[in-house]
């Protein structure tokens, strides 16, 4: 079943928009969507750079030059269309693509390999201030 992650409108222009999904294993993952100049102008990728654990969105947008996404460790560039990387330590790699088409100006996950949990990163806490007091109200 396909589901909206957001509308295309809230994909930064030079950057990225990080999203959570599960895999058929129920192992959660982040997950980024970026522009893309091939149609239909957005490409989602697993939050990872291949070539070692290293988040590419740390939770304030990836950082994108010229149309590519680059790593923040080792400063290997990824194509954002295609996810292939040409240079730095994970050349000849490429990212982990998840699939989303766009209806209605709306970025829908329509891999089957992934469910939607949520907007933003896995560490992200959506529940609000917490608070150490000793009073209810």
């Amino acid at each position: 079943m396909a589901e909206t992650i957001t509308a295309v409108s809230e994909v930064p222009e030079n950057s990225s928009y990080l999203f959570s999904v599960e895999d058929a294993f129920t192992n959660e993952r982040e997950a980024i969507i970026v522009p893309c100049e091939d149609d239909p102008g957005v490409e989602a990728w697993i939050n990872d750079c291949p070539h070692e654990p290293q988040k590419l969105d740390r939770g304030s947008g990836a950082a994108m030059r010229d149309g590519e996404i680059i790593c923040p460790k080792h400063g290997s560039m990824f194509d954002a269309c295609e996810g292939g990387c040409g240079n730095g330590p994970a050349a000849g790699m490429s990212l982990l693509s998840v699939d989303v088409e766009v209806a209605d100006s709306d970025v829908v996950l329509v891999d089957n390999d992934y469910e939607f949990l949520k907007t933003g990163g896995l560490d992200d806490d959506d529940s609000g201030p917490s608070s150490t007091s000793p009073l209810s109200f």
